[in-house]
């Protein structure tokens, strides 16, 4: 739902009109029935990282950065296409 008020309106009623936008309505500001402006409420940042809130609930496998030697010489000499080339 969306409200549209003039400048002065909008002036007399500024409070209730922030108390809707924060609700989530559209509120439209207008000067001669030509809409020029939206009240909006402010996006609030994400919370801050807590540095080491997964500690503890992940792993990484011994050999994570170890390459099969088969998948190397599939890269220099092989093929992709041929499986076993």
């Amino acid at each position: 739902m969306s409200v549209q008020v003039n400048i002065y309106e909008a002036k007399t009623r500024l409070s209730q009109l922030v108390d809707q936008a924060v609700e989530g309505e559209d509120v439209i500001i207008a000067r001669n029935g030509t809409p020029i402006a939206r009240l909006v409420p402010i996006q609030r940042p994400a919370a801050r990282r807590q540095p080491g809130a997964w500690k503890g609930k992940g792993w990484v496998a011994p050999d994570f950065d170890e390459t099969p030697e088969e998948l190397v010489e599939l890269f220099y000499d092989g093929n992709p296409a041929e499986p076993n080339s």
